[in-house]
């Protein structure tokens, strides 16, 4: 049996040392590592699929329901996005180094605020054994040591992801442990990650809500974190009801258990009778439940009555609340009411209204006119996201190399002194 503490603590110490180290290389360096990150999950495809196959099996046994599962498992297709988004960061620009501002003060003195890397971060995830390529990806290409701790349902799939990541790592000549992996499924050993305020910087804890208040009740370090995702859709008395149809339909059905997926639908009185049948019925067809106010079940009878407590719930399934509301500001004050700060979108013609809604609704992402499901930081172009940060402090909205930077000042003096 493993000293918890002592591993937890050396695996943590020398991470730390690795990012360090990490700190100083080159994007070449790390873009040629990437590169064969991608290059080796494509090779060993086969084995990381036998691996996963295994972790399947003990969640079957074990009694995860279907929605787990299908996060948990791994195909061709799902191996071949990873690699993909390997590639796609090792493209984009690092940003380490960069200089974000430079300003001359009255006494010749030069100062400027640069990008560096944060540091060690530590992953506390879920299911997603994904996670552990796009992690390493944006922490390698960012400067950035990272310690991953997987949930035990995919422990044998997170176990060979990460081996296969540091070798690749290794070969160019990047110290192996800047890519951890916490390989012990003792629940002791997450508490005892956080605690590492000495080693580890940052703290994201990625699955679902429960995980996330244990991380942020228990961490000695910063976390960064959403706690779910609760996403509303307005359809607008201006909306254009077929393009209206069919984004509701993609940010429910598409992905119905992920954290961007839509979960309340509020749609204008004037259009309610006109929109809601057919809305209902193709959501309906596509094996989804559909709980509404009275307004939306005297237009639909035959559906459930949403209650109190429905309105603020992440149901991650397919089942979705329906509320016809008087205007653009009833749609709002519900948003607000009862959202979390994640994705919310509206379907409007109106420019005016349109951009109303983007400067008054408070969430980390807040769309016109496209599925909450877009926001993702593949979808933004940041090559992956690391998590969705519903947080105000340091980075909001989906995480991807610049999120995973802090600013240090530099200073050009030629003999300056303070009187």
């Amino acid at each position: 049996m493993k000293d918890i503490k002592g591993y937890i603590r050396d695996a943590a110490r020398e991470a730390k040392t690795a990012a360090r180290s990490l700190a100083k290389i080159s994007t070449t360096v790390k873009d040629r590592a990437l590169i064969r990150m991608a290059e080796t999950l494509e090779k060993r495809a086969d084995e990381i699929i036998l691996e996963n196959k295994k972790d399947l099996e003990q969640g079957k046994g074990s009694g995860l329901n279907s929605a787990m599962l299908e996060r948990l498992s791994l195909d061709k297709k799902k191996i071949g996005e990873m690699v993909k988004g390997l590639r796609e960061v090792s493209a984009l620009p690092d940003p380490v180094g960069e200089i974000t501002k430079t300003w001359k003060r009255p006494n010749g003195m030069v100062v400027s605020k640069m990008r560096a890397p944060i540091g060690l971060i530590g992953i506390i995830y879920e299911s997603r054994p994904n996670v552990t390529a796009d992690a390493a990806a944006l922490c390698i290409k960012s400067g950035n040591g990272v310690i991953l701790r997987g949930g035990s349902e995919a422990i044998n799939s997170n176990i060979i992801i990460a081996r296969l990541l540091s070798g690749a790592c290794e070969q160019e000549g990047i110290p192996g442990r800047a890519i951890t992996l916490i390989d012990t499924i003792d629940r002791e050993a997450v508490l005892e990650l956080l605690r590492q305020e000495d080693y580890v910087d940052l703290v994201i804890p990625r699955g679902g809500e429960g995980l996330i208040r244990m991380v942020v009740e228990n961490a000695k370090v910063p976390v960064i974190k959403h706690y779910k995702g609760v996403c509303h859709t307005y359809v607008d008395i201006d909306a254009d009801l077929d393009k209206a149809e069919n984004i509701c339909f993609n940010a429910k059905v598409q992905r119905p258990a992920t954290c961007n997926a839509m979960e309340t639908l509020l749609v204008h009185q004037g259009v309610a009778k006109r929109f809601l049948p057919r809305m209902i019925k193709r959501l309906r067809e596509a094996g989804c439940e559909v709980r509404g106010c009275k307004k939306t079940v005297a237009i639909t009878p035959d559906i459930k009555e949403a209650h109190e407590e429905d309105w603020g719930r992440e149901y991650l399934d397919l089942i979705l609340n329906i509320k016809v509301v008087s205007d653009m500001d009833e749609a709002m004050s519900h948003i607000s009411g009862y959202g979390s700060e994640h994705s919310d979108s509206i379907i409007t013609e109106s420019y005016t209204k349109a951009h109303r809604f983007l400067r008054e609704v408070d969430s980390s992402a807040v769309f016109v006119n496209a599925s909450t499901r877009l926001n993702d930081g593949y979808e933004f172009g940041l090559g992956a996201e690391i998590g969705i940060s519903t947080t105000r402090i340091h980075a909001r909205g989906p995480m991807g190399l610049e999120e995973l930077t802090t600013t240090k000042f530099i200073i050009m003096g030629d003999g300056q002194i303070r009187e």
